[in-house]
């Protein structure tokens, strides 16, 4: 599987989480799951809450900004596999492996896997 390249990292880091936001709710809506599983699998990874999430969509902050802001959970190192044609856990750039962590969540979600699983609890 190839590394990132410096301009796909820059992408990520100016891309502004609002925009993606909604792909993500249709993802996993499609999928029969909810807003509200995905705020969950979000707040688990980031440590942010509803309000605090809206905020970040309401003021469009990019992912660089957003993952700042984020406390991300002592367990994210545990998300493995295949997303996007990269291989997670080997994505040397901190901040795309944080939002391909995100993406890899998102998909597991609607790919119908149980919470537990998903939140590394079980």
């Amino acid at each position: 599987m190839p590394t990132t390249t410096p301009e796909h990292d820059e992408r990520i880091a100016k891309m502004t989480f609002s925009s993606v936001y909604p792909h993500y709710v249709t993802k996993v809506e499609k999928k029969g799951r909810t807003e509200a599983e995905l705020h969950e699998v979000i707040a688990w990874l980031t440590g942010f809450d509803e309000k605090q999430l809206q905020k970040h969509i309401d003021t469009k902050i990019t992912f660089a900004e957003f993952f700042e802001h984020a406390t991300l959970n002592p367990n994210a190192h545990l998300i493995t596999g295949v997303i996007c044609g990269y291989r997670v856990e080997d994505i040397e750039n901190g901040l795309t492996r944080k939002a391909r962590y995100l993406d890899k969540l998102v998909d597991e979600l609607a790919k119908g896997k149980k919470m537990e699983k998903i939140l590394r609890t079980g």
